[in-house]
């Protein structure tokens, strides 16, 4: 182990595996009070370089969606589709873009190049900040005696850290996580309750990992005999490059040889799994209940919408985008849209769905045509 001593208790006092169960700093025994965030409309035009027009002496508590604001909220058109909102919505204040027109005298707008990134950054202003965690090992976790964790990491409740595991400077580890043997945290990654670290995998800096997580399980392989299914050993790794978000109960198998690898900046969502050995490149983005199967590769800056599912040895190239439900079975050319199943370009499919919705028609047109057909052939004028 590092040698960092348990944390201390509420009284300064070092709390042993006997002690009470006093709230220590770092680990409070409830949930503390959030307080309230205001901003006035022109703090928060002023924030993100917003034109004002309107009353920016309105105090404003909190973001929300254009139907749903009442006086005290502030929201944003980000699609024409919505506009007519603007004319019904109570919000003290908009962020539109420059050109859209004003439906009222009494509406203040917060005219920007991009609403919608222009609101990222209005919401983060009213978000709570995330709690302190001072460093130190809470009583109830276990760390094995060669594992290095460093002193300014903080190790919650119920963890595990195994044999010859490190953990970096400034990693938190909520609660009941476990980091299994010799695999390692890179400095200021976060993981929350309940991440599984598979011996051997390695996770970089500044990474989050949800609820839930499990890194490293084994790859999917069985061979048929005439026994049953034999298991194909997995016997390679998992590299999580730095800066990688990886949503609640998102799942990454470890390679069968090799490394299965998630490149930096890369961002999956709740409920992912990537089998084994695949390769994400930087910046990927995997949307909910995206299934991709093994050794295949994505390129730098690909999106797959929710629900999308990708075959065994399948290349899609760099900033592809993939439509959600998708099923993708074959390589996808960089820099195009694909959809459907089995997944293909973008307007191939949109101008199959426009002659499927003619079928009715043109099955009316076809009976027509038989019917004259017949009495043709039936000797009829």
């Amino acid at each position: 182990m590092s040698g960092r001593p348990p944390l201390p208790d509420a009284q300064g006092v070092e709390s042993g595996a006997g002690a009470g169960r006093m709230a220590r700093p770092g680990f409070p025994m409830g949930p503390a009070p959030i307080p309230m965030t205001t901003h006035t409309l022109a703090d928060l035009a002023a924030l993100v370089g917003a034109t004002l027009e309107g009353d920016g002496s309105k105090v404003v508590h909190g973001p929300a969606a254009l139907g749903d604001a009442g006086e005290h909220d502030v929201s944003f058109l980000g699609s024409p589709r919505y506009e007519a909102q603007l004319a019904t919505t109570r919000a003290a204040g908009v962020l539109v873009a420059r050109d859209v027109r004003a439906p009222r005298q009494d509406l203040t707008l917060l005219r920007c190049d991009h609403p919608g990134r222009a609101f990222t950054a209005v919401v983060r202003a009213f978000a709570p900040d995330e709690p302190v965690r001072a460093p130190g090992i809470d009583p109830s976790a276990r760390i094995a005696n060669d594992a290095v964790v460093d002193a300014s990491a903080h190790v919650g409740p119920h963890c595990v850290v195994e044999e010859g595991a490190r953990i970096a400077s400034g990693v938190v580890l909520v609660s009941r996580v476990h980091v299994g043997r010799g695999a390692s945290v890179g400095e200021s990654t976060v993981l929350h309750p309940g991440v599984v670290l598979y011996p051997g995998v390695a996770v970089g800096a500044r990474c989050i990992l949800h609820a839930g997580c499990v890194i490293g399980s084994d790859g999917f392989g069985f061979d048929p005999t005439e026994a049953g299914w034999s298991k194909v050993p997995q016997c390679g790794t998992v590299h999580v490059e730095d800066d990688v978000e990886i949503g609640a109960n998102s799942t990454v198998d470890r390679a069968r040889f090799g490394t299965t690898r998630i490149g930096r900046g890369a961002k999956l969502d709740n409920l992912v799994h990537v089998g084994h050995n695949c390769v994400l490149e930087e910046g990927v983005l995997l949307c909910a209940h995206v299934g991709v199967a093994g050794s295949t590769r994505i390129g730098r800056g690909t999106v797959l919408g929710g629900q999308a599912g990708v075959n065994g040895h399948v290349v899609i190239g760099e900033r592809a985008r993939i439509a959600g439900g998708a099923g993708v079975i074959g390589d996808v050319p960089g820099g195009e849209d694909w959809a459907g199943w089995p997944a293909r370009p973008f307007r191939e499919v949109m101008r199959g769905h426009a002659a499927v919705r003619r079928l009715p028609e043109l099955v009316k047109r076809l009976r027509k045509l038989e019917e004259r057909l017949a009495r043709l052939e039936g000797g009829e004028v």
